[in-house]
């Protein structure tokens, strides 16, 4: 292997070092500022190894066809260890920053919703109930008017046809008796008590 490609390696190396400690820094801030479960944590963490693993192969076997060499690790460490003390508070308050500019993203998302959606349906909603109680009154209203005004002609039609309805009575009254309305709705009643008294002390057995 030449000089170059091993310098080329470590330089790789060195540039995941100083990923895996932005992702690092960046997962520990979203886990804190989301309130991840604490039972997460460990899933979390393991998952962000084996990620960490997969991509620091990736790159090694991309440089050097996967040979490990101790400077692969030296240059891990480097990286990791200049991220951690030139950029891990910038990448801490660009994460928080980000998570903040979300959030605020999020409520005036939902702000305008409420006033362009929420409100005109609820405004629509009330409207509604307002226009449908005042037509209800109003229909009562007239019809009451309206029965007032056809009162005096019912009235009116029922004496006019007095000749006719009541000789028509008197002629339909023998076969109206023969048929017994009244007793047989008096027999039906009485069966149907009887019936719904055996069904209910049945039921309490």
């Amino acid at each position: 292997m030449t000089l170059s490609v091993q310098w080329m390696t470590m330089a790789v190396m060195l540039l995941s070092g100083l990923g895996m400690g932005a992702v690092f820094d960046g997962y520990r801030v979203v886990s804190n500022e989301l309130k991840f479960p604490k039972w997460w944590l460990p899933a979390l963490d393991v998952l962000y190894w084996i990620a960490s693993a997969v991509v620091v192969f990736r790159m090694l076997y991309a440089s050097n066809n996967g040979e490990v060499r101790a400077y692969v690790f030296l240059g891990l460490a480097v990286g990791v260890i200049l991220h951690y003390w030139l950029f891990s508070r910038a990448v801490i308050v660009s994460v928080k920053w980000l998570i903040a500019a979300v959030r605020a993203c999020i409520r005036f998302i939902l702000k305008i919703f409420e006033i362009f959606i929420v409100k005109p349906i609820q405004l629509l909603y009330k409207v509604v109930i307002v226009l449908i109680g005042f037509g209800s009154a109003l229909t009562i209203f007239t019809l009451k008017i309206v029965i007032q005004l056809v009162r005096p002609i019912g009235l009116l039609l029922v004496w006019m046809t007095k000749p006719i309805w009541r000789p028509l009575g008197r002629w339909l009254k023998p076969y109206w008796d023969k048929l017994k309305p009244g007793e047989r709705i008096g027999k039906l009643a009485v069966l149907l008590r009887s019936r719904w008294t055996s069904w209910f002390k049945k039921g309490d057995r």
